[in-house]
């Protein structure tokens, strides 16, 4: 029983188990060589550092390397932190440049803008005659007209502008401005005295036609007479030539004598002066004191038309918005142009007087054989019909080049 009983505690216990020996450390091989002889033992034991095996287990397939990055020569340098990135700084010149360049086109848009406005306030009128007219020639022919008309002036207002107070209304300047494809533009005064054929009136002074018929006969006279179509009509009225002028601060002209006329209320001295829009009214309408009569009227309408149109585009007027503005709003409100006048056009016609007015176009009078011919309507001036003829012929093929002999 008690022996039973000890064996199976025994074998509770485990005291008939075999004692098991702890097996002796050994020593792993080097993978790498065998150590120095003096070589300390645990280098012999464990590779070298940075090798792979032991301590330093080469890199799975996929994944990242571990420990510090290595390169071409060997470990790297970790990277030193960089420096917090300074404040943005501000660039003077870069920003002077920039608004400098919105104040430029903001500029150009009030010059663009203005003028544009100034012609939607543009009165129109009918100048487009029916019927037969001349072939279309190269090249833009406009017919410039200034009225005599005193339609809209007080009686006060006549008396300071010299007008009188002559009823109905007539044309006191008559002016073909033709721009051609190529070459010189040209402008060619028509004397209001020139006795010519009106449709429908026999023949003539060619200021009545404005009278009997208003711009239509007016055009339709001019292409009769010139066998010339025209593309484009502008008129412009007493009053609204004097607020022009007064616009741009008046106009320097350069008087080669004094003049004293009762009838165009002027007494201005010789030399060189600026004209106020009265003033200017009077110096080209006056023609009792000058010696040549119409034609130096003529010549000194188209001296003061190259001087508005100078000014006008001169630096001391477009760089002045209170003069721009007014300049475009008093010339939107001094003329007419013909409903079939567009804005190209009239953007041409404006071309085509500052190259007058710079001195690289032409500026002539229809030739005349007669200054003061005695017909049914009195004292008149007649063309010469063969030169006349030879200077629109020449406008009809499109070129100017033959009308340098006709200028004055």
């Amino acid at each position: 029983m008690s022996s039973s009983r000890d064996e199976d505690l025994d074998w509770l216990y485990g005291r008939d188990r075999q004692q098991v020996q702890p097996e002796r450390t050994r020593v792993m091989p080097n993978p790498y060589g065998t150590a120095a002889p003096d070589a300390p033992p645990d280098q012999a034991m464990y590779p070298p550092a940075g090798a792979s095996g032991y301590g330093n287990p080469q890199r799975r397939p996929g994944l990242p390397p571990s420990g510090p990055p290595r390169g071409p020569g060997g470990p790297r340098r970790p990277m030193a932190p960089q420096p917090a990135r300074p404040a943005k700084q501000r660039h003077p010149v870069r920003n002077f440049f920039r608004v400098l360049l919105i104040l430029l086109l903001l500029f150009i848009l009030w010059l663009v803008a203005v003028p544009a406005y100034a012609y939607t306030q543009i009165a129109r009128v009918d100048a487009a005659p029916s019927g037969q007219r001349p072939a279309d020639q190269p090249g833009k022919t406009f017919l410039l007209v200034g009225s005599d008309s005193r339609a809209g002036l007080s009686k006060a207002e006549q008396r300071r502008l010299g007008t009188g107070s002559t009823g109905g209304q007539r044309t006191d300047t008559i002016m073909l401005i033709y721009l051609p494809p190529g070459g010189k533009s040209a402008l060619i005064s028509i004397p209001r005295d020139s006795y010519v054929d009106i449709p429908g009136h026999s023949k003539n002074k060619i200021n009545a036609a404005y009278a009997f018929g208003g711009p239509e006969l007016l055009v339709q006279t001019v292409e009769q007479n010139t066998r010339l179509r025209l593309d484009g009509y502008m008129e412009i009225g007493f009053g609204g030539f004097v607020n022009i002028i007064d616009a741009l601060g008046g106009i320097r002209m350069c008087l080669p004598n004094a003049i004293k006329d009762r009838d165009s209320h002027l007494d201005l001295p010789k030399g060189c002066q600026n004209l106020s829009g009265v003033e200017a009214l009077g110096y080209v309408r006056m023609r009792n004191a000058d010696p040549r009569g119409d034609l130096g009227r003529v010549e000194r309408q188209r001296e003061m038309l190259a001087a508005v149109a100078d000014k006008a585009a001169s630096p001391t007027t477009m760089l002045n918005p209170v003069r721009y503005w007014n300049f475009c709003m008093a010339s939107a409100k001094a003329i007419k142009l013909g409903r079939d006048t567009s804005l190209p056009e009239t953007v041409l016609l404006a071309l085509a007087m500052k190259q007058i007015s710079g001195g690289s176009g032409l500026t002539l009078t229809v030739p005349l054989s007669s200054t003061g011919a005695s017909t049914s309507a009195g004292s008149a001036v007649v063309w010469d019909p063969a030169k006349s003829k030879a200077i629109f012929s020449d406008i009809a093929r499109g070129d100017t080049s033959g009308l340098a002999k006709y200028s004055k």
